[in-house]
């Protein structure tokens, strides 16, 4: 007998199912994983906005007589 057929006999109905995180958490793997992938890609995205909202107020925006920096 093969592992897979194994492994189908011990898991019975939850065999091909993703596993969750926590037993009490409804959240899988996978998931989990997306979550962190967007997250990660969402602050890049806010730090990026950070640099250049800052480089805007504090270069470009005094050469164009905006803010007056002493």
């Amino acid at each position: 007998m093969g592992d897979s057929k194994r492994r189908k006999e011990a898991l019975g109905e939850n065999y091909g199912q993703q596993a969750y995180i926590l037993p009490w958490l409804p959240i899988t793997k996978t998931q989990a994983q997306q979550f962190v992938k967007w997250s990660n890609r969402g602050a890049w995205i806010g730090i990026s906005f950070l640099i250049g909202t800052w480089v805007t107020i504090r270069f470009i925006g005094p050469s164009f007589g905006w803010w007056q920096v002493n």
